[in-house]
């Protein structure tokens, strides 16, 4: 069974990490911090390289049974894992309301909707992220000092998995709360399409936006939340490593929501970067 887990984690490194390089590259190039959907992209993009890093030591822990480093190292990357459950959840959750703030009130949320406040939001997120690791760290550190021999990726969620730590009760909570936040959002931005908008914004345009909101709340629904929540009720030390396998296929479906939300700003952009050297080109002839 671990080398079925080494190859799924092998198949999402193949994927997310050219994908996400890709779409930050992208994102940094043709769009900066101009807007504050490309600010939560970004870091949504770097919150997911993040994670694509870790997974060479993953895949070779599941493919060899052996933890080659020491036991601090496992505890980095198992923090950095869990960071970005908890960033990706947050910053999807920035992207959904920004989105519906722009459908349904797009003249009353211009003075919030500024890419300055993205930057305080995303330093904000990152900041409670961090600080979560604090708690967390030093008490699966001890769990790993516990064991007699070197080991990682164990199957429990926290040090003691006969009583959960708060910090797994607290982001529970928290990925609940996005989702139902999402759940929300979806159905204002669907009904108003739906109702008010049939004539400024053409089909295909409504299409991106629903599918966009749609896989927002995929990647809750199916990445996010049975990673949280299972661990916490679950009665005996069974493996988890299935619901963290679909955690982290969130990195590869990310790019899509890039995709969605900002594909006619990079046609744009690159259309006007080929008429911009058209016209240089005429200009030096």
């Amino acid at each position: 069974m671990k080398e079925f887990y080494a190859s799924v984690f092998g198949c999402i490194l193949v994927l997310g990490l050219p994908l996400n390089a890709v779409s930050l590259w992208i994102l940094l190039c043709y769009h900066g911090l101009k807007s504050p959907n490309a600010v939560f992209m970004i870091n949504l993009a770097i919150s997911d390289l993040m994670l694509a890093i870790t997974l060479p030591l993953r895949i070779y822990f599941y493919a060899t049974g052996t933890w080659p480093l020491d036991k601090m190292s496992c505890v980095f990357i198992t923090m950095l894992f869990r960071n970005n459950i908890r960033s990706s959840s947050i910053f999807i959750t920035f992207i959904s309301v920004d989105r519906l703030l722009a459908v349904v009130f797009p003249l009353r949320s211009r003075h919030i909707r500024t890419p300055s406040n993205a930057v305080k939001g995303a330093a904000f997120a990152w900041l409670c992220v961090v600080l979560m690791n604090i708690p967390e760290g030093v008490s699966f550190s001890r769990y790993l000092n516990s064991k007699n021999e070197s080991t990682c990726f164990e199957s429990v969620y926290s040090g003691d998995s006969k009583k959960p730590s708060p910090i797994g009760y607290i982001q529970a909570t928290l990925i609940l709360v996005m989702l139902a936040v999402n759940i929300g959002c979806t159905a204002k931005v669907f009904w108003t399409l739906c109702h008010q908008l049939s004539d400024s914004m053409n089909v295909n345009s409504k299409m991106k936006v629903m599918v966009l909101f749609a896989l927002n709340l995929v990647m809750f629904i199916i990445c996010f939340a049975p990673v949280s929540v299972i661990p916490l009720i679950q009665l005996t030390n069974s493996d988890i490593t299935p619901v963290v396998c679909l955690a982290t296929v969130n990195c590869c479906l990310d790019p899509l929501c890039y995709y969605f939300s900002l594909d006619a700003f990079w046609k744009k952009n690159l259309k006007q970067s080929k008429t911009n050297g058209y016209k240089l080109s005429r200009m030096h002839h």
